[in-house]
């Protein structure tokens, strides 16, 4: 398998993700949540979000795994940010893609039982087409249609989370 077309260039991503950042910031106003990256896919959208973002703002990771190859499989949790840091806190959690929306349906609530005041979404892809659970994203970059892609932090086992763009991975060359 090799990345194969673009779907969402650098220049776009570019543009669009201090518009997110700006967005969170008028919403939540002097009340600004903590950052909840969930790693390993949203490591670059998680960065620049940051980068953009007008004032000072907390960061924490957490770590799902969900992925076998190209195909989405049992969801397992694998570390969370310390309630003492959750505790009372508006939390927002910032992925890669929101597909089945499997991750978030299993962090949400775990992170609520630690101590968190609420749990939003922010994906910089929304892939609706493959929603199996009922949660939609508070705020999205990008609509994408149901293929798999890589790259700007997304992988297929490990591979392409360097390309600075958003490519469909082809499986044929």
């Amino acid at each position: 398998m090799y990345p194969g077309d673009v779907i969402i260039p650098q220049s776009e991503i570019a543009r669009v993700v201090p518009e997110i950042a700006d967005d969170i910031a008028a919403d939540y106003g002097a009340y600004l949540p903590l950052f909840v990256g969930v790693m390993d896919g949203a490591l670059c959208f998680l960065a620049d979000l940051v980068r953009a973002f007008p004032v000072g703002v907390d960061v924490a990771t957490t770590r799902v795994s969900s992925y076998d190859g190209s195909e989405s499989g049992e969801a397992v949790i694998e570390w969370l940010p310390p309630s003492e840091l959750l505790k009372g806190r508006d939390v927002l959690l910032v992925d890669d893609i929101l597909d089945t929306g499997k991750t978030v349906s299993l962090l949400a609530p775990r992170l609520m039982e630690l101590g968190a005041e609420s749990v939003g979404i922010c994906a910089l892809l929304d892939k609706p087409a493959r929603r199996v659970y009922s949660v939609e994203a508070n705020y999205a970059g990008f609509d994408v249609p149901d293929i798999f892609v890589v790259g700007y932090g997304l992988d297929y086992n490990g591979a392409y989370r360097n390309l600075p763009d958003v490519r469909e991975l082809a499986t044929q060359i």
